[in-house]
């Protein structure tokens, strides 16, 4: 028998050291675990303006108009005809046909000012993609803003879940050794086990939300999904003056950037109408014409100089010139209609500012200290035996959902002043 013993004592040794061993692998085989990095939501937004992918794709849209204004003030390359005849030698020693070498250029000389309303329409289609890569970034600062409130509501709630575990955690200590010393029932002390590992799970989905959050955010931002890596500073946005809806609503509908870029659309079309008139006007083509001919011993040049003009009979353009009339006014019905969308999310957006403005407001004013102090003067109360672990239970579950709505409460605010600012046309650069 003591042999037995010696031999599954040293099996169990033998396997506690091929355990460590094999930690101790794992552990210099794992990738390190990089840094965490603490970003301001002014770091997070030009982050993203320098780094977000989909962002430095939509720039390239800059560049391709950029090369449709090259394009369009290029002027037509003139055509050189080199053409050499060689009849047969019997015919050009009897005087019929004699050697020849033509050298021809021709021209095309463009009426109606077509280069120059080609420029001015690319440049306007330049000033279009422009805007809307400035509309692009002026939604993407909005997301990035909204996604770093995420994260920071997301920490403000797993400290306040952790703040109630720690608090229920002390009870079960306490009411531990209560019920060693026959203070207390062991029905008391089950309720709060229980009670401790409900807001133990609660820590648990808040850290997952906080997880979630983070890696959204550092997806935007141009680093993937690395959200561990990934930690928030600053708190949550609440400015002290009073916003005036008439101002924000002029603001929106002069500064948004894809409304200047529909009102820059328009002016496009009007200058493609202009094109398109021009495109309806006929282009000369000059040409010149020089002729070498040699036939026995006799030599002899010519010269010719030629026009020639397309006529206008069947097709006079007039299928472009209708379809540019007709997005004239589709366009000016797409501005009418953009205005009436932006003037209607000014006030949305203004009336949700108002609204989570007072919430915060009456929170802070009328609802924390009321909380706070029920719950600590029914947590003393039940420690000394003068509450009923119910009566604590409701205190700390009205505090946390106070609190809860207090956390919201500011998030949404924040988020309504970071959306009054996307709608009233605020960019980054």
């Amino acid at each position: 028998m003591i042999l037995e013993h010696k031999s599954i004592a040293a099996i169990l040794i033998a396997a506690a050291l091929i355990a460590r061993a094999s930690a101790q692998d794992r552990d210099r085989t794992a990738p390190p675990i990089a840094p965490q990095q603490t970003v301001t939501i002014d770091q997070a937004v030009d982050e993203a303006v320098a780094r977000n992918l989909n962002l430095l794709a939509e720039r390239f849209n800059v560049k391709v108009a950029d090369a449709a204004v090259l394009t369009a003030s290029l002027k037509p390359n003139p055509v050189v005809t080199v053409n050499f005849v060689f009849p047969d030698q019997i015919l050009v020693d009897a005087g019929i046909s004699p050697h020849e070498q033509v050298f021809r250029t021709d021209y095309v000389f463009e009426r109606g000012g077509k280069r120059e309303r080609r420029v001015d329409q690319a440049t306007l289609s330049k000033s279009v993609a422009e805007l809307q890569l400035l509309n692009i970034s002026r939604s993407l600062v909005l997301d990035v803003e909204s996604a770093f409130i995420d994260v920071q509501l997301a920490k403000l709630n797993l400290a306040l879940a952790q703040d109630n575990l720690q608090a229920f955690n002390n009870v079960v200590q306490i009411n531990t050794e209560r019920v060693r010393t026959g203070d207390l029932s062991q029905v008391e002390l089950s309720r709060s086990r229980l009670a401790a590992l409900q807001f133990q799970n609660d820590v648990r989905q808040q850290d997952t939300k906080l997880r979630v959050a983070r890696n959204r955010l550092s997806t935007l931002i141009g680093r993937g999904p690395n959200g561990d890596a990934l930690d928030v500073t600053g708190g949550l946005r609440k400015d002290p003056q009073t916003i005036e809806y008439d101002t924000l609503r002029r603001q929106a509908l002069a500064m948004r950037p894809d409304l200047r870029a529909v009102r820059t659309d328009q002016a496009r079309s009007v200058a493609d109408l202009k094109l398109q008139l021009a495109n309806g006007k006929i282009d000369y083509t000059v040409s010149g014409e020089y002729h070498r001919q040699e036939g026995g011993d006799v030599r002899g040049n010519s010269y010719g100089v030629f026009v020639s003009a397309p006529l206008p009979i069947f097709n006079r353009n007039q299928g472009d010139i209708a379809r540019a009339q007709a997005q004239q006014a589709q366009l000016k019905t797409r501005v009418q209609a953009l205005e009436t969308d932006i003037s209607t999310d000014v006030s949305n957006a203004y009336a949700q500012y108002s609204t989570t403005r007072q919430i915060v407001d009456t929170i802070e004013q009328q609802m924390l200290t009321q909380a706070q102090d029920v719950r600590t003067t029914t947590e003393y109360s039940y420690r000394r035996g003068e509450a009923t672990f119910v009566e604590f239970l409701d205190a700390v579950r009205a505090f946390n959902d106070t609190m809860h709505s207090y956390n919201d409460a500011r998030a949404e605010h924040a988020r309504s002043l970071y959306t009054l600012d996307a709608l009233s046309g605020k960019v980054n650069p």
